[in-house]
């Protein structure tokens, strides 16, 4: 009787840092600071008459989203029918044409694609808080491989892609019979915050 409640004793011992282990696993899974996380989105201009197009910067905020620095995952997710034109050099009634043709059914088709999710499928440690994080990215019904940069800066994760706008069945706009067109490749830069950290 004493030998068995000496072995469970034991087992109890052991099963305390298995415990400990498992929670703070738990713990490094947080959530994406959705107010204070974005991403940006440089189209640029191409074509002969380049110079009297504007390059374009579009604010995407982040709606969901988590962190796991204990098994390096991430996953967020984009609500494409708040994406916002920043444009300063455009007037508010200029930024709303774009806006509306970027939202609209020749680009991101926002009302039938209104999600935009980004999940990580391998994370390498490149340097100290550099990492190459490749992933599948969700875009207008087509799941694409895409692969970004990032440095973590305390509890934030900044970075940047690129990607090309025909790789997920959009044909860049053009207009006067492609003298003026937006480029195929397009530059996104994101800054990362999980909850619970100093921001």
């Amino acid at each position: 009787m004493i030998l068995m409640r000496c072995i469970r004793f034991q087992l109890a011992l052991l099963a305390v840092p298995a415990l400990g282990l498992t929670l703070d696993s738990y713990a490094q899974v947080r959530s994406v600071d959705t107010v204070n996380s974005k991403v940006i989105v440089h189209a640029f201009k191409s074509g002969i008459l380049s110079g009297f197009a504007d390059n374009h910067e579009v604010e995407a905020m982040i709606s969901e989203g988590s962190v796991d620095e204990g098994k390096l995952h991430v996953k967020f997710v984009v609500d494409s029918r708040h994406m916002k034109v920043l444009d300063p050099q455009l007037s508010p009634d200029q930024r709303r044409q774009v806006e509306e043709r970027m939202l609209g059914p020749e680009v991101l088709d926002s009302a039938h694609y209104p999600r935009i999710v980004f999940e990580s499928t391998n994370i390498e440690h490149v340097r100290q808080d550099q990492f190459v994080v490749g992933g599948r990215l969700s875009l207008r019904g087509v799941t694409r491989p895409v692969s970004a940069m990032v440095r973590k800066e305390v509890e934030r994760y900044v970075g940047m892609c690129t990607l090309k706008q025909r790789d997920f069945g959009i044909n860049p706009i053009s207009i006067a019979g492609g003298t003026v067109k937006v480029k195929d490749e397009l530059k996104i830069e994101f800054d990362v915050r999980a909850t619970g950290g100093n921001n």
